[in-house]
């Protein structure tokens, strides 16, 4: 079976217009531009969370009302199995302590109307955008940063998008789901987020010239990756066609991938100098611009790779041994999944989160990639193969660190719809976060149902995945590497594809 290209199942996105930016620049002004904010928002989340009093526990899937300050318990205390930063900001009186407000130190003040005004002269920056589902999304401003790490530059990152949850949905900054600070000072690597170079508010047009990377890789489009966020940042790109020798396998169209030091190549005086010269025009001002020296920039880096496209998946991944393993959840988010944990576990809000197996099934959309199972319901594993691999799991765990996890200490997210199938699920004495019931897009936003689902899988201690799901793939390197966890990946596509 032929591999997916990590899933990416979504189309490019196609650039709206400039008018249709001013609509997110208000959600922005309002985003971290004092960290308080973050602080009056956790707030108003607990006023809301008072008003939930009830728990049902359905089917062995316990609905998780938000009944109660999403806090931690009063001395911090927690398993292996859900580390949080014993320095991070602790909660007192419903409010998060913050350090007062101060500008990023790799740009030279508070945000500008133009990003070249906030630009430092003895500093080089390189960008990317966006253009495919969130774990996706994650990847490629992984790779932004690894190659910033190349060049010798600061990565300029921009939001996250929501294409995978409606597009009436504000974007949410990178720093509102990561720690940042924490990323910073753990990974030794300088990062700066486009908010703090440029005021959202901003009316300014800026021009920038970009390499093309996707015209380079592929052989169907015949243009530049489309992306919303240089609309959302006001930004009129002219972009010049990468050169071909980028591409990792030359002439192969089945693989659409570049390598990182081809691209690095083209950051540097002597190799850049050899391919500019022929940009096309913005779509705006009808600028010519070269690929810009001071802010390098990119069209799309989700399929830069070192080795192989699948390098995320093997444990010699310099994205992940240098860079994506210091995206660790803010605490905030931490907070709210160790919360959801112990409520669909029954437990109180001061009990220490136990130590526990998270399982990610995807079908859905992977239901495209069955022509190998004769029928239909064979291209899936059943929930007695997943059911093996949590037993294997689980005798590991015992091997290795002396812990038994029972079955009942199992959490499943899955995209399935068939009720028969949650039946099943909840017969195997297994739980899952119904955030319908908990309401957690009316609480915290549309965003926090897939996050909070990757922050628990992240806080498991075992996890079983689903072969070629990017959002497994990411889990099990975070439990494999933030808690020393035990794995198993399910693979599919066919009946007995997962015997063994």
């Amino acid at each position: 079976m032929p591999l997916l290209p990590y899933a990416d199942s979504s189309p490019p996105s196609s650039s709206p217009s400039l008018s249709s930016a001013p609509r997110y620049m208000s959600y922005f002004a309002q985003k971290r531009r004092f960290l308080l904010t973050a602080c009056l928002s956790l707030s108003a989340i607990v006023l809301v969370a008072l008003s939930f009093t009830t728990l049902a526990n359905q089917e062995g899937s316990l609905v998780v009302p938000i009944n109660s300050h999403p806090e931690p318990s009063s001395d911090n205390s927690t398993s292996s199995a859900n580390p949080v930063a014993n320095d991070a900001e602790s909660l007192e009186d419903g409010e998060y302590e913050y350090a007062p407000y101060e500008y990023s130190p790799f740009v030279r003040g508070p945000p500008t109307q133009s990003f070249r005004d906030n630009l430092r002269n003895d500093t080089k920056y390189i960008t990317s955008w966006i253009s495919a589902g969130w774990t996706n999304d994650i990847m490629t401003y992984t790779n932004l940063v690894y190659l910033a790490t190349l060049t010798d530059r600061v990565p300029v990152v921009g939001m996250f998008t929501p294409s995978h949850i409606g597009g009436d949905v504000p974007p949410i900054l990178f720093g509102d789901v990561f720690d940042v600070p924490r990323f910073i000072e753990e990974s030794g690597i300088p990062l700066v987020e486009w908010y703090e170079v440029k005021d959202p508010e901003s009316g300014v047009i800026d021009e920038l010239g970009c390499w093309n990377v996707w015209e380079a890789v592929q052989y169907n489009e015949h243009s530049p990756r489309g992306s919303v966020v240089p609309s959302w940042l006001k930004l009129d790109i002219s972009y010049t066609k990468a050169p071909n020798w980028v591409k990792l396998i030359p002439d192969y169209p089945h693989d659409m991938c570049s390598s990182f030091w081809s691209l690095a190549r083209l950051s540097f005086p002597e190799e850049r100098a050899k391919n500019i010269g022929n940009p096309l025009p913005s779509p705006l001002n009808n600028a010519t611009l070269d690929p810009d020296e001071h802010m390098l920039c990119f069209d799309y880096l989700y399929y830069a790779c070192a080795q192989q496209s699948t390098d995320l998946d093997h444990d010699y991944s310099p994205t992940w041994r240098y860079v994506m393993r210091y995206f660790r959840w803010t605490q905030r988010i931490e907070t709210i999944a160790a919360h959801y944990v112990r409520q669909v576990f029954g437990l109180p809000e001061d009990a220490e989160v136990p130590p526990y197996i998270a399982i990610h099934v995807r079908h859905g959309d992977f239901q495209n990639w069955c022509w190998a199972a004769e029928k239909p319901e064979d291209c899936f594993a059943p929930l007695p193969v997943i059911a093996r691999r949590v037993r294997e799991v689980q005798e590991e765990l015992r091997q290795r660190k002396g812990i038994d996890i029972p079955m009942t200490r199992v959490i499943v997210t899955s995209d399935e719809k068939d009720p028969a199938w949650w039946e099943e699920v909840a017969a195997l004495g297994w739980h899952t976060v119904d955030h319908d019931a908990a309401r957690t897009a009316e609480v915290f936003g549309r965003w926090y149902p897939v996050i909070l689902d990757a922050a628990i899988q992240s806080g498991a201690l075992g996890f079983v995945g689903t072969d070629r799901s990017t959002y497994s793939i990411v889990s099990r390197r975070r439990v494999e590497t933030w808690n020393d966890g035990a794995t198993r990946t399910v693979l599919w596509g066919y009946k007995g594809a997962d015997d063994h």
